[in-house]
This record gives structure tokens, C-alpha cells and sequence, in this order.
């Protein structure tokens, strides 16, 4: 069921994420200064016309809160034919990031710095999207923190809207409160099939790389849990 207006309201009130200046290094301050122009999308009202921005016609992968880009740049390199979208809010995982894309000579990732739902409510076509990646998100694990977790109804339903049918959305993470708090989403919705769920010890990533956040759970002992969630085609 559709969100009210009051409801979607107090709900974007609410960020899933809060902004750190972080330190950035020189080289990084010069990506965002002199490649994001070249890299990188700025935010607008507008959807965008991904066949132009990439130059041609293929499937679009978005990955929402890439991080450093790491995985985010192992993906694009590792298929030329699939066209990558990354969105992140911090700016020195977004000019590690643009360093990659220069020092590997991509043309299919673009990233954009801002809010990845704005970015899915404005910016992004209905059924635009072959895949949506979500890794490791922030788990805010404190209960009175729980409302600030990324994955909700809200966007399980944006994500769908934006994902062509037969699209696929992977989500993964390292806490178990919030692995099963998506477990017991998914049994509440009609919008995703669960195509395959892994429990593992980092062992056995879903079609994805590691990351560094992955690791840096494992190295607390934490369990890895990896969902590929499919839109039905009909």
C-alpha cells in the first residue's frame, strides 16, 4: 500500500544516513574538483535520460551507498557491457571513487553525490534499473536508532517501481537484528520474490566482491547475509 502524504513526509524527515565531513586527501579534493564534472551526475528534479548520459542502450545497475567504490569499480570493469550507476553522500569514498574510474579508463560508471532516494524518486525512470545493489548499509543498531535503517517498506516499494520486471535487487549485511528485520519485510510484501538467501562467513558472497565494510564485520565476528531479491516479471 502507497505511503500517505503525512506518512512519506515524516518518513523523509528522517535520514538514513548522517553526513561526516571526513578527511580528504589532496588527490581525492582534486577528483571531486576536476573529475566530478567529467564522472559524475549532479542532482536534479528532472529524470535523466540514461541512454544519453552513457551513450547508448544497455542494462543499468545502481548501487546505493557505495562507500569507497571499490566493489562499485571491480563491477564495471569486470563487465564493459553493463552500465553502473553509484550514488554516495560522502565525499572522500566519492573521489576514491572518481580516482578509480580515471585510473581504470571507465565509461560505464557514473556517480552522483547526494541522497540515493531522492536520487530514485527524481532522478531515475520507472523501470529504468536491471539491478539495484544495497551492501552493507548502516545498520543503526541502537533501537531508538531503527527508524534511520535504509530498508522499509517505502523503499522496497520505490526500489520495484525503478527496477525493469524480472529486475533484481541485492542487499547484503553483517548485523543479524537487521537481517532479520528484512526477513520479516520481505514475508509482509508482494513487490520482491527472495530468488536466494545466504547465511555465510564471508565465504560465499551473492554475485558480488567483497567489501570493505564486509570485512571489517568479519573481523568483529560477525556472520554475512546476502539477498537477491527479483521483481516479478508479471
Amino acid at each position: 500500500m502507497s505511503e500517505s502524504r503525512e506518512e512519506e513526509a515524516r518518513r523523509r524527515s528522517v535520514r538514513s544516513f548522517v553526513r561526516r565531513s571526513g578527511r580528504m586527501t589532496g588527490s581525492q579534493q582534486r577528483a571531486v574538483r576536476e573529475l566530478l564534472p567529467r564522472y559524475g551526475v549532479a542532482f536534479g528534479t528532472a529524470p535523466l535520460d540514461l541512454d544519453t548520459l552513457f551513450g547508448r542502450r544497455a542494462p543499468r545497475v545502481l548501487e546505493v551507498g557505495f562507500g569507497n567504490g571499490d566493489s562499485l569499480l571491480a563491477m564495471a570493469a569486470a563487465n564493459p557491457g553493463v552500465d553502473y550507476l553509484g550514488v554516495e553522500v560522502h565525499e572522500p569514498g566519492v573521489g576514491h571513487c572518481l580516482l578509480g574510474i580515471e585510473g581504470a579508463g571507465l565509461d560505464n560508471l557514473r556517480v552522483i553525490s547526494h541522497d540515493a532516494i531522492d536520487v530514485l524518486r527524481e532522478q531515475l525512470p520507472e523501470a529504468s534499473l536491471a539491478r539495484v545493489n544495497l551492501y552493507f548499509p548502516d545498520p543503526w543498531p541502537k533501537k531508538r536508532h531503527h527508524k534511520r535503517r535504509i530498508v522499509t517498506p517505502g523503499f522496497l516499494e520505490l526500489v520495484a517501481s525503478r527496477l525493469v520486471p524480472g529486475g533484481a535487487l541485492h542487499i547484503a549485511t553483517d548485523w543479524e537484528h537487521y537481517a532479520e528485520s528484512i526477513d520479516a519485510l520481505l514475508t509482509r510484501t508482494s513487490l520482491f520474490e527472495v530468488d536466494e538467501r545466504r547465511a555465510h562467513g564471508g565465504d560465499r558472497p551473492l554475485d558480488r566482491p567483497a567489501t570493505k565494510f564486509e570485512q571489517r564485520g568479519l573481523k568483529l565476528g560477525h556472520r554475512i547475509w546476502d539477498w537477491r531479491l527479483v521483481r516479478p516479471a508479471a
